[in-house]
């Protein structure tokens, strides 16, 4: 069984309405006709049977979804997000157990629902730990007033969930918050800069990619003039100067004086007129 789910003919897609009107008109299973089903699917792995028991149970889907219609996400998202959990239930749903597959089901449709409410209710996910997401479908019915929660609130509100003090003030001002675009609108009504969108205090003063390329393409030019002025060299100045200054172990003057058989001077010497030569080549 996959999570695509195939209505019937007579069950329209056009709207959340015509959906709603579709999926009221699928017969309900008696308890004794899912139970057969269950089974059906569980011994057999009939996947019509499957299908059955999602389809007669998609008006409960509907109904749970509803509930969360509050947090601003679409109706139709939540259902399919409920939908999904409903599957889920069906795969795992063991009739030999003795209950309806809609009181097995709910804690898989409201698990679906719940992580599509986190991931999608903030740009940023605002509850990530098992206290955080506790909090966040049951603070606002806890709290009594509009305002801040005080001591007193929040301590009860920890006890009763069984979380720290701290993680409630913490949800409290999540859900408190709002999401500001990064690089909002200049233009303000007054005319002035809105300086607290984060683009005025976030930007990078050496993040912008086309100096950053800029920058990049200058450096390999560099690199490029500088290795083509030091082939123009005689064999003995390049050696000196890649001995000097571009091996790992670089070499003194009295290194190189041994090596050529001539003073350390001699060799400051050529080095000397060697680099100078290098700067001319690459100031051409």
């Amino acid at each position: 069984m996959t999570n695509a789910l195939t209505l019937p003919l007579n069950v329209s897609l056009g709207s959340i309405d015509d959906y709603m009107a579709g999926i009221s008109r699928l017969p309900r299973l008696e308890a004794e006709e899912e139970r057969a089903l269950a089974v059906r699917f569980r011994e057999d792995g009939d996947l019509d049977a499957a299908r059955k028991l999602v389809m007669a149970n998609l008006r409960f889907v509907a109904h749970v979804a509803r509930g969360y219609m509050g947090y601003g996400l679409p109706l139709s998202d939540l259902i399919q997000e409920g939908n999904i959990g409903l599957m889920k239930a069906v795969k795992r749903f063991d009739p030999e157990v003795g209950v309806r597959l809609v009181s097995f089901a709910v804690h898989w449709i409201k698990a679906e629902i719940h992580e599509y409410i986190i991931q999608n209710w903030r740009i940023v996910k605002v509850a990530t730990t098992k206290a955080q997401r506790k909090l966040f479908f049951n603070l606002r019915k806890y709290k009594n007033r509009l305002g801040w929660l005080n001591s007193e609130e929040a301590h009860t509100i920890a006890e009763e969930l069984d979380v720290d003090v701290a993680t409630v003030y913490e949800m409290e001002g999540r859900l408190s918050s709002h999401d500001m675009a990064f690089d909002a609108s200049d233009d303000s009504e007054d005319g002035e800069k809105d300086l607290a969108a984060p683009v005025h205090y976030l930007k990078k003063s050496n993040a912008d990619p086309a100096e950053l390329l800029e920058e990049s393409d200058w450096e390999e030019n560099e690199q490029s003039r500088l290795i083509s002025a030091i082939e123009t060299l005689d064999d003995r100045s390049r050696d000196i100067v890649k001995s000097r200054w571009l091996s790992e172990e670089k070499l003194t003057l009295h290194d190189l004086a041994a090596r050529y058989n001539v003073s350390a001077e001699r060799i400051r010497q050529l080095e000397s007129s060697a680099m100078k030569r290098i700067k001319l080549s690459m100031a051409a």
